[in-house]
Parts: C-alpha cells; structure tokens; sequence
C-alpha cells in the first residue's frame, strides 16, 4: 500500500462496531429495564431513598429512574450519547457510593449492597468506557 492510498477508519474496519453496538445496546437497555423496575412500586423505591437519607426523596427518586430509563435508551440507541453516557456515568457514581454503601448496612443487608454495589460498578465502568467513545467520536467528526 502506498502513502497515498486512503485508509479505513471506521469502527467496522478496526474491528470495533459490532461488539461495541452490541455492547451499547446491552449496557443501555439494561440500564433502562432496570430503571424502569422502580417505577412498578415507586413507593418502595422512595422508602428505600428516604432511609438512604436522599433529600426530597418523593422527587429525586422519580426523576432518578426517570433519568436513567433515558440515558438507558439514549446510549443502546446511541442518541445524544455524550448527554445519555454522562447522565448514566453521574447517576452511578452517586447511586453506588450512596445508596448501596454496604460497609454502612446492617448485616442483614449487608450482602445484598454488597451486590448491588458491584453490579453498579460494573455498569459504571460500561458507562466509562461509552462516555469516552462518544467524547472520541464527536472530536472525529468535527
């Protein structure tokens, strides 16, 4: 190949879109289905914020699930992804060091925040790596 040969670039040819796609589209509706859990018993849901000690929790709980159902589907479907990725990557972060501080919890609670708080870490750092992609992306094509 000479110099003056163009080069592919894109994601397909690196060999990145399709597990990345897919791995949007699992990290995104996960997020999504699990969110939207808290609204089939919002009250539960605010209870548990409340005793987190959530300010304003019969508002901040909604619009939390609320905001990661969007993210959610804002990254599966790759739309606004710097928005959807950032507001998944804020959500998380807050969530997990908070809500499921599992060296706080009594020890009847304890292994079930342990869970949740690793499960969060792990969407956390999906969350990362789709909030570098899309910072990355955006500078390519301007």
């Amino acid at each position: 190949m000479s110099d003056d040969e163009p080069t592919e670039t894109t994601d397909e040819a690196a060999g990145r879109g399709a597990p990345s796609r897919l791995g949007r589209i699992l990290l995104g509706a996960g997020l999504a289905a699990q969110a939207s859990e808290d609204f089939r018993d919002m009250d539960d849901t605010i209870e548990y914020a409340e005793s987190a000690g959530v300010p304003a929790p019969d508002l901040a709980a909604p619009f939390a699930s609320g905001m990661m159902v969007t993210a959610g589907l804002g990254i599966a479907l790759w739309r606004l992804p710097r928005v959807a990725t950032g507001a998944a990557v804020a959500f998380l972060t807050v969530v997990t060091a908070t809500m499921h501080d599992f060296w706080n919890a009594d020890e009847d609670d304890k292994s079930g925040e342990r869970l949740a708080f690793f499960g969060n870490l792990a969407m956390l750092g999906g969350a990362l790596v789709f909030l570098r992609e899309a910072y990355t992306e955006s500078v390519a094509h301007d």
